[in-house]
C-alpha cells in the first residue's frame, strides 16, 4: 500500500471537509457549535476536553461549555494540537477570570508539548461582572500568546463577534480566519455613533471585507466549515514546531506549460504572476496569504517537490508589481513568518521598484521598506531568487537580491536588473542631447535601447556575479527544486523572531 504523508493526509481531509460543506447548496449549512468546530477541527475520536465541564447534549447536538470555553487537545492529520472554543451564547462569549484561565491553560500546554494553537473566538470582550480580573486576564493571554510566538504555529478563527480584547488576540497570532459572518473590532457600533456620530453596522465596522484588505486577518472563509477546511491546509504546511522539518507531501507535476508563457513579451503589460507560479509549483496549487490585501504582492504556502515553501512575488496586475508600504509591510510579516518555521523562501521579482510619491513618503515607506530589507538579512532559512522580467533599483535589492543574502539567484534571459528603466536612465543621463535633437523621440529610442543592451541586460549582472546564472524559463521548475534540495532540510534552521506585528 502506498504510504500517505502528513500533508497530503490534511490536504485530502480539509479537501473532504470543503466538499461535505458544498453538498447542498440550496440550504446554508447550521452554524456549529463550540464542540462540534473542535470535533470537526481533530481527527475523529481524537478529541479530549481539558478545563472545561460539558453539560448533557441536546437534541441538536450542541453542548454548553463551563464559564463560555472549551479547552482541548486532539490531532490533525494524526499530528497533535491544542485548542479552545468560545461560545457566544454563554454571556456572550465574554472573558472572565476562569474563561480565561482555560485558554491560558491550554496555550502553556501547547507549549510544553511543541504543538500548534487554534482557537474559534467569539466574544464581546471581557465580562463586566469580572472587573479589573477580566482585563488581567486577557493581559495573561496576550503574554502567553507573545511567548509561543515563533515557538509553535498560532491561528485564531473568527466565527461570530470579536469585540475588544476579544479581537487584540487574534490578532497575536500568526493568522486570522474570518468567517463570512463574522467581525472584529475594539469598539462597537454604538459606541462608534456615540462618540463620532458615524452609524454603522458591525459587518461594516470590522467584517472580513474590512479587515481582509487592511491586513488584520489573512483568510476568509464561507462558513466554519470551510475555515476548518482552511486550517488544516495551512497546519499541513508548518511544521509542529519551530526547529522542526515541515511535514513533506509526495511530489506532484506543476501545471503543464512554459512558465514564461502568461508574461507578455511587452514590459509595460500586465499579467498574473500566480499564473506562473502554477507552471512552477507542486498541483498548481497555492494557499495565498492576505489575498486582498496589497495585491501588488503576493504571498503564499505551496510546495515544490513536495517540500514547503513560502512564495513571495510582485504581482504586476496590480500597480504593475510596484513595492508600496503596504506591499512591504505583507512581505516583511511573511518573510518572518517562514523564518520562524524553518519554510524556504522562493521569491520571483518583477518589480520597476518602490512607489514614489508625496503618499507614500507620508506613509513611511523607508520605515515599512527597510523592514522588508531587515525581515531578508536576517532569514536564515535557504532563499532562492528568480527574476522574470525586471528588477531595477531599490526594489532589486530588497526582493531578495544576492547581495542581501540570498543563497542562489536566476534569472530569465529576457530580465532586465539595473538602477532604473532604460527610458528612465537616458532622459536623466542624456536630457541635453534629447532636447536638442531633432527627432527627441527617436533620439530617446535609441539611447534607450543603447543603455538596455549595455546595463540592463540579465547576462550582464550574470557576468558581474549579481545573478548566478541564467537559465531558461522551462527550467524553473528543476533548478528550484534541485536548489532546495541542495541546501539541505530546512527545519534545523527555524530560529527566527516570530511573528513581531508591524
Amino acid at each position: 500500500m502506498k504510504p500517505v504523508h502528513v500533508a497530503d493526509r490534511a490536504r485530502d481531509q480539509g479537501r473532504s471537509r470543503g466538499a461535505d460543506a458544498q453538498k447542498d447548496e440550496t440550504e446554508a449549512p447550521p452554524k456549529l457549535s463550540p464542540l462540534e468546530r473542535l470535533e470537526l477541527l481533530c481527527d475523529n475520536g481524537s478529541l479530549s476536553v481539558i478545563r472545561s465541564t460539558i453539560g448533557p447534549a441536546r437534541p441538536s447536538k450542541r453542548s454548553t461549555p463551563g464559564d463560555g470555553v472549551i479547552g482541548a487537545y486532539g490531532t490533525v492529520a494524526g499530528r497533535p494540537v491544542y485548542c479552545y472554543a468560545q461560545d457566544q451564547s454563554f454571556a456572550g462569549g465574554s472573558l472572565g477570570a476562569a474563561h480565561a484561565e482555560t485558554i491560558v491553560r491550554v496555550m502553556r500546554l501547547a507549549g510544553r508539548a511543541g504543538a500548534p494553537v487554534v482557537g474559534f473566538i467569539e466574544s464581546g470582550g471581557a465580562r463586566m461582572d469580572d472587573g479589573i480580573h477580566a482585563l488581567g486576564g486577557y493581559g495573561r493571554i496576550f503574554h502567553e500568546t507573545v511567548a509561543l510566538s515563533g515557538r509553535v504555529p498560532q491561528i485564531a478563527v473568527i466565527t461570530g463577534v470579536a469585540a475588544g480584547g476579544g479581537a487584540y488576540s487574534p490578532a497575536l497570532n500568526d493568522f486570522v480566519v474570518m468567517t463570512e459572518a463574522s467581525s472584529m473590532f475594539l469598539t462597537g457600533p454604538g459606541v462608534v455613533k456615540e462618540v463620532t456620530g458615524e452609524d454603522v453596522d458591525t459587518q461594516g465596522l470590522g467584517g472580513p471585507r474590512v479587515h481582509s484588505k487592511n491586513g488584520v486577518c489573512q483568510f476568509v472563509a464561507e462558513d466554519d466549515r470551510a475555515a476548518v477546511a482552511l486550517v488544516n491546509d495551512v497546519l499541513s504546511h508548518l511544521p509542529q514546531r519551530a526547529g522542526e522539518e515541515p511535514p513533506r507531501a509526495f511530489p506532484a507535476d506543476p501545471v503543464p506549460g512554459d512558465p514564461s508563457g502568461p508574461v507578455p513579451d511587452e514590459a509595460r503589460k500586465v499579467y498574473d504572476v500566480r499564473d506562473v507560479l502554477r507552471h512552477v509549483v507542486d498541483d498548481g496549487a497555492i494557499v495565498e496569504v492576505s489575498e486582498r490585501w496589497a495585491r501588488n504582492m503576493v504571498t503564499a504556502f505551496t510546495r515544490i517537490g513536495g517540500r514547503p515553501v513560502g512564495v513571495i512575488a510582485n504581482q504586476a496586475w496590480h500597480l504593475g508589481g510596484v513595492i508600496d508600504s503596504e506591499a512591504a509591510q505583507k512581505a516583511a510579516k511573511f518573510v518572518r513568518i517562514c523564518n520562524s518555521y524553518g519554510l524556504p523562501l522562493v521569491v520571483f521579482v518583477d518589480t520597476p521598484g518602490f512607489l514614489p510619491g508625496t503618499k507614500q513618503e507620508g506613509l513611511g515607506v523607508i520605515r515599512h521598506g527597510a523592514k522588508l530589507l531587515h525581515a531578508f538579512s536576517e532569514a536564515v532559512v535557504p532563499k532562492v531568487t528568480v527574476v522574470l522580467r525586471k528588477a531595477f533599483g531599490g526594489g532589486y535589492i530588497t526582493m531578495n537580491a544576492k547581495d542581501l543574502g540570498s543563497d542562489l539567484v536566476l534569472a530569465w534571459p529576457t530580465a532586465e536588473i539595473g538602477v532604473m528603466g532604460s527610458k528612465q536612465a537616458a532622459q536623466v543621463m542624456h536630457r541635453r542631447a534629447i532636447a536638442e535633437s531633432d527627432d527627441p523621440d527617436a533620439t530617446l529610442d535609441k539611447l534607450s535601447a543603447e543603455y538596455a543592451e549595455e546595463h540592463l541586460d540579465s547576462t550582464i549582472a550574470a557576468r558581474e556575479g549579481f545573478v548566478d546564472e541564467v537559465i531558461e524559463p522551462a527550467d524553473t521548475r528543476a533548478r528550484l527544486d534541485s536548489a532546495l534540495g541542495a541546501l539541505g532540510p530546512a527545519g534545523r534552521y527555524g530560529n527566527g523572531p516570530g511573528n513581531i506585528p508591524l
